[in-house]
Order: structure tokens, then C-alpha cells, then sequence
């Protein structure tokens, strides 16, 4: 899930309109405003979990911010096993706790 800032179109009609949304484009960015933060919830009993999004791609830095205590527990064993254009594979310990819940920070 990501925060949904709005990009701006490449060409436009209207080019006042245009430089509207790429001036408040700018701005969003200047305040950290940027489609670069999903969630992710590691798959309860399970050694792996994908992480599907197209903005990941071979060479994508994938930052993990643990949301709860039984993430922030899991956070010293949790490392990307495998990574493509459009997913990365998380390897962990299998736990039940349905809650190791992070917000990933994906760069490049």
C-alpha cells in the first residue's frame, strides 16, 4: 500500500495546468512526499514471504521499519533472498504471530 501521490501527466493541453501540477509535484517532493513506502505483513509459519510491486526492481534498496513488537523481534533474522523486476523474496524465521507487520522503504 502506498501513499498515492498523484505524478503529473508528460504532456498536456493546458500547459498553466501543467505547470501547475509539476511546480506542486516539486513541492510534494521537497516535503518527502514520495510513492516510496509500502506495508508489508511476513507470512505467518512460513520461512518466505513476496513482496509484490512494480517499483521494485533488480537493484531496489528495500528498508525495513518494523510496526509492532513481534516485528521488531523478527527484524535481526529478516533479509532479502531473491530479488527481480516487480518482486523480492523475504526469508525469516517461521513464527504464528500473524502481526510482523513493516513499512518498506524501496529506493532505486
Amino acid at each position: 500500500m502506498n501513499r498515492g501521490y498523484d505524478g503529473v501527466q508528460l504532456e498536456m493541453p493546458n500547459e498553466r495546468e501543467h505547470r501547475r501540477q509539476i511546480a506542486q509535484l516539486a513541492n510534494n517532493l521537497l516535503q518527502g512526499k514520495m510513492n516510496t513506502v509500502i506495508q508489508v505483513t511476513l507470512t505467518p509459519s512460513a520461512t518466505t514471504t513476496t513482496v509484490t510491486d512494480k517499483r521494485i526492481g533488480g537493484y531496489t534498496g528495500l528498508f525495513f521499519s518494523p510496526l509492532t513488537a513481534n516485528a521488531a523481534a523478527a527484524l535481526s533474522g529478516l533479509y532479502v533472498s531473491a530479488q527481480h523486476n516487480g518482486s523480492a523474496t523475504l526469508t525469516h524465521a517461521s513464527t504464528a504471530s500473524v502481526d510482523r507487520t513493516f513499512n518498506v522503504l524501496l529506493v532505486g
